[in-house]
């Protein structure tokens, strides 16, 4: 049997049953001990866990006991980030996570075919948070609503919890790589190739945006008070973690089914997990008590997982690259390459230029310069060029890398412009937007005692559109560029927020 995950938006109402059993089945979880497999907490230290941050938010009480060691080292601190096992490890969380409060809610008497919705926060007016979330009351109007945490300030620290689609968006769904590059260029849709990792540095596309930024925006707050959202250390605590998750595995569902070339990856090291080269395996504690140990491979077909969505649409135009070729100038029988079926680059990459210096981001703008290397710019451009010849090759991609990023303060959120006019307002020039950064995880990796000696994260952002367009305008004839950085609110200096290095690489022939 095949069972639906619906949005949460299109239940009907706000406690519409599926919402109203959710609640029911948190509840119960919440109420068993820490150290017990199946419960609430338990569950969301599987994804990250930290003493302070816990205890602060009121969800680890002094002298509280603990999971055996056994059960620690098996389940806990276990979620993949910066890693191409990003996708299939969460899955798997869902599914598991599913499952037990599924569980719950029939030893309530409840439906025995519960599943878990989604929150697809891009469909017009339901980037807010489902009211069920938003208020500590039972539809009685009585409180300790499960579902409800007051630790959720949102974009603007008032409170008020939204999804601003003007930051987050779905240009991931259009690489056609699913598997990325770590020397500067793609990420791919899904993130670079790695062993088993918890605090991997570079975020693969669909987790960089629009992952990364919904947790962002939804928890909010800042270094001395941050939302569960905010931190993977503290994230699935928020019961609103799982809808959103679920939209993320939904957005892998619709880019598997419209791969703009590429499709999930074959090699084995992927298919059989970091257990198959003597690594953590992936490992969940079922309803039942027994140990579910999974592979990526048994995570690549939803639909014998037994569920699926109600909605895999597309959610970007499948045409992206006939679009691109058309705006540069190819002969017809160029841009009339089929829809779905674009020309991808090359996989030659190399740096086109970085800035002399690193970024320290504070207040409420950051600029540097990043300084061109001639004969690589060259290059760019004269793929660019070559475009209106009909046999020439695919024009390059460029990719902008905020490298070393580290920082205490997760929800800290900023645009990047590349190439505005000195002097000028950056909210005028969309066309020189890179893209967005939210620094979900940063605080982990900036931990000189962690897994990568406090070197934290790195962002790539495709700056593929804004580089044809200061080629279309003839401004890419220059030495350098000039970089924005500009934070969603004020950056305090206690965040500590720097950047290692700023660089530009193409990836191409």
């Amino acid at each position: 049997m095949t069972l639906t995950r619906k949005n949460v938006w299109d239940l009907g109402s706000t406690w519409a049953d599926p919402i109203l059993w959710y609640a029911r089945g948190v509840a119960a979880m919440k109420a068993r001990a820490l150290a017990e497999p199946t419960s609430w907490r338990f569950y969301a230290a599987i994804h990250g866990f930290h003493k302070g941050l816990w205890t602060a938010a009121g969800y680890l009480k002094a002298g509280e006991a603990m999971p055996t060691s056994a059960n620690h080292k098996r389940y806990w601190l276990q979620c993949q980030h910066g890693s191409w096992y990003f996708l299939p490890w969460h899955r798997g969380y869902l599914l598991a996570f599913e499952q037990n409060v599924r569980a719950a809610i029939v030893a309530l008497k409840g439906p025995a075919e519960w599943t878990l919705p989604y929150w697809n926060y891009f469909k017009p007016h339901q980037n807010k948070l489902p009211p069920a979330f938003a208020t500590p009351d039972w539809p009685d109007g009585k409180g300790n609503n499960p579902l409800y945490v007051p630790q959720r300030y949102g974009p603007q620290n008032d409170g008020d919890v939204y999804v601003d689609l003007v930051d987050v968006n779905l240009k991931a769904m259009a690489d056609p790589d699913f598997t990325g590059v770590a020397s500067g260029a793609g990420p791919g849709f899904g993130g670079v190739d790695t062993g088993f990792e918890h605090n991997g540095g570079t975020h693969g596309g669909i987790e960089t945006q629009p992952h990364d930024w919904v947790h962002g925006l939804v928890g909010g707050g800042d270094q001395d008070h941050p939302g569960l959202m905010s931190d993977p250390r503290t994230a699935a605590l928020d019961p609103i973690f799982w809808l959103h998750h679920a939209n993320i595995d939904r957005l892998w569902d619709v880019w598997t089914r419209n791969p703009p070339t590429d499709e999930d990856p074959k090699a084995p090291k992927w298919l059989k997990g970091p257990a198959s080269v003597g690594e953590r395996a992936f490992s969940l504690p079922k309803p039942n008590g027994d140990v579910w140990n999974y592979t990526p491979e048994d995570m690549v077909d939803d639909n014998k997982l037994g569920y699926a969505y109600d909605d895999v649409s597309p959610a970007v135009p499948a045409d992206s690259h006939r679009r691109r070729m058309q705006r540069l100038g190819a002969p017809a029988p160029a841009v009339g390459l089929k829809p779905g079926a674009p020309v991808v680059s090359g996989k030659n990459v190399e740096l086109v230029g970085a800035s002399p210096r690193g970024v320290e981001l504070k207040g409420s703008e950051a600029t540097t310069v990043v300084t061109l290397d001639t004969s690589v710019r060259k290059k760019v451009t004269a793929s660019l060029s070559a475009v209106a010849k009909a046999a020439a090759p695919a024009p390059d991609r460029v990719f902008l890398n905020l490298e070393n990023v580290t920082g205490f303060a997760d929800a800290t959120a900023f645009k990047v412009y590349v190439g505005v006019p000195t002097g000028a307002d950056p909210a005028q020039h969309a066309d020189k937007l890179a893209g967005s950064i939210a620094l979900f995880g940063v605080a982990s990796a900036s931990e000189p005692d962690g897994d990568h000696g406090g070197k934290g994260l790195t962002f790539v952002l495709e700056i593929t559109d804004v580089v044809d367009t200061l080629h279309l305008q003839n401004a890419l004839d220059v030495d350098k560029l000039d970089v924005r950085l500009v934070p969603l609110r004020p950056v305090h200096e206690k965040a500590q927020i720097k950047i290692g290095r700023i660089s530009i690489f193409r990836q191409g022939n």
